[in-house]
């Protein structure tokens, strides 16, 4: 556990930048997996273990201010810039959204006449949710203003691969002096077109049967840094995962645990840009998807006082017995539940495609999530030995005996 420990340090520490698309954190984070696959002597199934791939990535590498009300808020504690926030410098007025355009016909009218060049709109959330269900054009006059801030009760980060033309930013509802007059807001933002990052992939051949294929996988990559100061470092969200992989990987490079099946191990790049490392690969396989005998994929193993989720356990009901049956027999966690199809991490663009594939998060524990607090020193890893334990004799089973 120490070295699970570690690696999930270096991965979120400052230098790796949060592991995303600015000062390059997402290559940082690769070549450190890469030199961990070759001392663990996995074998590359792409030159240098590495696929790239381009995406569309907007990012903010500079100057990210907030000052209202005769208050500077902090980035990344008070506030944080929406996934496709433009950039600029702002100083004017308050306009608090008006919610009867809501209900009345009038009030949205007196809305859509009003100018608001110049102008800061400040709104809720649930305003925002609101707003999808008003014409168009409430959205396009809402677009003319200087600047826009949500206020939400918890900030939660995304990326964008696109740019809205004006600043965007996300303020945490009790931070925000209620009665500011004015704002002042700078925003650097830069859309970057194709930037190239990558997966990186090793395997161990299988002992009889090296054609067939287990994979495991877990995305790498993180969401960044936002401004200069904050950095998100992910700690759960998915170093956790990713050290689980590194574990798995050195476990079945011992030559008394190899199985029938090769196993390969998928750290993908651009998970949180929209599974864009899993669909490159999918589309480019480095191993032909039809002899992928299971998928397991490793995302959120950083807790575990509730057990662990299964995605696609309602899939696949023989996969998800044998799973249930090993825990029962051993122990492994506290409980395990099934989930139906979700797209919510890197196993799905496999299952669309036929592959099966189980993606396994722990549950309970710290709340943190796409945050400034998923922390590597707060991640508690209650269930880690426990998944470990049980996603290896998972595997061991599958690759022992071929599934029918």
């Amino acid at each position: 556990m120490e070295r699970v420990r570690q690696n999930i340090r270096n991965l979120t520490a400052p230098a790796m930048h949060g592991r995303g698309y600015v000062r390059q954190g997402d290559q940082k984070a690769a070549h450190y997996l890469r030199q961990r696959f070759r001392q663990l002597k996995l074998q590359p199934l792409a030159p240098d273990f590495t696929q790239p791939f381009p995406l569309d990535i907007n990012t903010f590498p500079g100057n990210l201010r907030l000052q209202a009300g005769g208050q500077s808020l902090r980035p990344g504690v008070d506030f944080i810039a929406e996934p496709a926030s433009g950039g600029g410098r702002v100083s004017g007025s308050i306009l608090v959204l008006d919610t009867l355009i809501f209900t009345n016909e009038t009030a949205g009218q007196r809305w859509l006449e009003q100018r608001l060049g110049g102008k800061i709109v400040v709104l809720r959330q649930r305003d925002a949710d609101r707003l999808l269900t008003l014409p168009d054009a409430f959205t396009q006059h809402l677009n003319q203003a200087a600047a826009r801030l949500t206020l939400v009760s918890k900030l939660t980060a995304s990326l964008a691969a696109s740019q809205e033309p004006q600043p965007r930013l996300l303020v945490l509802a009790d931070r925000w002096p209620e009665k500011a007059p004015q704002a002042t807001i700078q925003v650097e933002a830069r859309l970057q077109r194709d930037y190239r990052s990558q997966n990186v992939v090793g395997y161990v051949p299988g002992r009889t049967q090296p054609d067939s294929f287990l994979i495991v996988t877990a995305h790498y990559d993180h969401l960044g840094r936002m401004g200069k100061q904050a950095y998100f470092p992910g700690a759960n969200d998915n170093a956790s995962g990713t050290a689980m992989l590194l574990e798995l990987a050195a476990y079945y490079t011992q030559p008394a645990n190899r199985p029938a099946y090769s196993v390969v191990f998928i750290a993908f790049g651009a998970e949180e840009a929209g599974l864009i490392g899993s669909r490159y690969f999918v589309d480019h396989p480095l191993v032909p998807l039809t002899q992928i005998k299971f998928l397991v994929n490793l995302d959120l193993l950083g807790t575990g006082d509730e057990g662990l989720t299964v995605v696609n356990g309602r899939l696949l009901p023989s996969a998800y017995q044998l799973l249930t049956s090993l825990n029962e027999k051993q122990h492994f966690v506290s409980d395990i539940a099934a989930r139906g199809r979700a797209a919510n991490s890197d196993h799905f663009p496999f299952s669309e495609r036929g592959v099966p594939a189980f993606f396994l998060y722990t549950r309970g524990g710290i709340k943190a999530y796409h945050d400034v607090q998923d922390r590597a020193e707060t991640l508690p890893l209650t269930a880690f030995t426990g998944v470990f334990g049980l996603v290896s004799a998972f595997l061991n089973s599958l690759g022992a005996a071929p599934a029918k």
